[in-house]
């Protein structure tokens, strides 16, 4: 299998975003972000999710992290990030990284970043 598990693609038969939970040399098993039934799909069906598809389904936010729709503690990370990358310390550097993309996720598990996108509709 070539996808990670957790990657989003798009299975290209249904015209859906899939999230990859286990597969095979030939056939990956998906389900919609934040769960909801498994489906398989072929190897060959499937591609990368572009940010563009991300962003439509609510996965990926509309405006910078940074800014993350007033959260006070994306800024804070996003800032100690930039600090020690410009620093040259590459395992602070690493690790702030790391904090901030767990920030994210917790965003994401929320599902903070849907009901903004969608406009109140999780």
């Amino acid at each position: 299998m070539a996808y990670r598990n957790g990657a989003f693609v798009m299975d290209i038969r249904e015209g859906r975003i899939g999230q990859v939970v286990g597969g095979t040399a030939s056939r990956v098993q998906l389900r919609r972000p934040g769960g909801g039934p498994e489906w398989e799909a072929p190897f060959t069906e499937l591609r990368v999710a572009t940010r563009e598809e991300r962003q439509a389904d609510g996965l990926w936010p509309s405006e910078p992290v940074g800014g993350l729709y007033g959260c006070p503690t994306c800024p804070e990370l996003e800032a100690a990030w930039r600090e020690a990358k410009a620093g040259g310390d590459e395992v602070k550097a690493g690790d702030a990284l790391v904090a901030q993309r767990r920030h994210w996720r917790a965003h994401m598990r929320a599902g903070y970043v849907t009901r903004r996108v969608t406009g109140g509709r999780a």
